[in-house]
């Protein structure tokens, strides 16, 4: 019997991990695998990018989990440098264009990945391709930031958006000695945040030396005598750039499957079962930034580009596809970042997320620290909690502090997905000593607090 032929299309986290659980569980005489990137890299984490540019990492190499021929070693044969242009789902077959000899040919398949991932927003506006202005998805994208700010002949770096890709390259190309300025369209930075936790987070920026610009909306990159960016322009201002970073944010790249008839969702995503496989198709799967996934508290869909999430799904999509079983029930929006020494972190539902669910809540925020307070070493963090009226469960963490700080929030995260109530997190036996927590650690304080929040808001 002829060996089944299994396709990925996009050759990181979600693509490459499917195809190397499907290899594990089957080999090449059960199962031909042939997978197609459009880039130059395969199996690397873009989320390391900004610390590759800051100096943190030392380089490309360091961000790489395996390259092109050690997945070749085996027995999968990856095309690099090969974009897939058309997916024919009546006929099972993909078309493919070598980008380097510019050749294009049909692939049939048994089994189809789409593994598209994400690409970034890049706004159509006047200059906004001028030499100087860079995004950061890829790993050329960020050798070719860094070979930008060689040749900058200033010294002056606007980044474009305070989401997470916006904080992290802001503190980049101030550890790389530029003047930085975020320009953010929206109220505070950090949108992931409710406004009152993301105003700690502008103000720590100011404190490091970031100036940071609320209700900014850029309308236009201008350009000086060599053509290279010299200025971004808002509805208020102009501001002086030698580099400008677009940390925006990123939307699906499924366009591809949304041509070849597949079912997408209300952002933008491929719709999947459990098991990952493509909604209305027995044959086709889909995992990594390219699909929506089930918000397991607000009982929805939403797209999250993150590398844990890729990875999972392509465990699940190759073990299914290998014979296995595996279900990838959803996520609870857990995320943590950093710029200098603050820590962000969130799990969960914003008010406003609450809101648009139609859940009624109450709120707590305390301050405590992240080790005892007479420790050295202990510094401020702030601790919000949202639960939901009445019933007291859980609806959402955010946590801004120092060092220390973010990975609390984990504890939030596994409390989201048992469905836990506030009043049960208080009695959870979490780890205490001095140098790491106060005697009772800040989840738990701001736990209690929120106890009483739902206690009052029923009296």
């Amino acid at each position: 019997m002829a060996a089944e032929r299994l396709v990925v299309i996009g050759g990181d986290a979600a693509g490459m991990s499917a195809a190397s659980q499907a290899r594990r569980l089957k080999g090449p005489d059960e199962l031909e695998i042939i997978a197609f990137e459009r880039g130059g890299f395969t199996s690397y984490s873009a989320c390391g990018i900004p610390y590759w540019v800051s100096g943190d990492v030392g380089g490309p190499d360091d961000l790489i989990a395996r390259t092109p021929e050690e997945h070749r070693e085996r027995d999968i044969d990856l095309r690099m440098r090969t974009e897939v242009t058309e997916i024919d789902v009546a006929g099972q077959r993909v078309r493919a264009l070598d980008r380097e000899s510019g050749d294009a040919y049909w692939t049939g398949f048994d089994k189809l990945v789409i593994a598209t991932g994400a690409r970034p927003v890049r706004p159509e506006l006047p200059g906004i391709d001028a030499p100087g202005v860079h995004g950061v998805q890829t790993l050329g994208d960020g050798q070719a930031l860094l070979d930008s700010l060689d040749h900058a002949t200033g010294r002056r770096a606007v980044v474009v958006g305070a989401g997470y890709i916006g904080v992290e390259m802001a503190e980049a190309m101030l550890k790389r000695g530029f003047e930085v300025t975020v320009l953010n369209r929206g109220k505070q930075p950090m949108a992931t945040l409710d406004p009152d936790m993301g105003k700690l987070v502008h103000d720590a920026m100011d404190g490091l030396g970031i100036t940071t610009v609320n209700g900014a909306s850029v309308t236009k990159i201008l350009t000086g005598p060599d053509g290279r960016v010299s200025e971004v322009a808002t509805e208020e201002r102009t501001y002086p750039a030698d580099v400008v970073v677009l940390g925006i944010g990123v939307e699906p790249e499924a366009e591809l499957a949304r041509e070849a008839g597949l079912t997408v969702g209300p952002h933008g995503g491929i719709l999947t079962d459990l098991a990952m496989r493509a909604v209305g198709h027995e044959n086709i799967w889909a995992g990594g930034d390219c699909v929506e996934v089930l918000d397991l508290v607000a009982g929805r869909s939403r797209h999250i580009a993150l590398g844990t999430h890729a990875n999972k799904h392509g465990q699940v999509i190759g073990s299914n596809l290998g014979g296995g079983y595996g279900t990838f029930p959803g996520v609870v929006g857990t995320a943590v970042s950093k710029v200098c020494d603050l820590e962000i972190a969130r799990t969960g539902l914003r008010e406003k997320d609450a809101r648009a669910v139609g859940l009624r809540y109450v709120t707590a925020t305390i301050e405590s620290t992240q080790r005892a307070g007479y420790y050295p070493g202990a510094k401020p963090m702030t601790v919000k909690m949202i639960a939901e009226l009445r019933t007291g469960r859980l609806l959402g963490v955010q946590i801004v502090g120092r060092e220390g700080s973010a990975k609390r929030v984990d504890v939030a995260a596994v409390a989201l997905t048992a469905g836990m109530t506030v009043e049960q997190m208080t009695a959870l036996d979490l780890g205490y000593a001095p140098p790491f927590s106060p005697v009772w650690d800040p989840v738990l304080v701001a736990a209690r607090k929120t106890v009483a929040a739902v206690r009052d808001a029923g009296s």
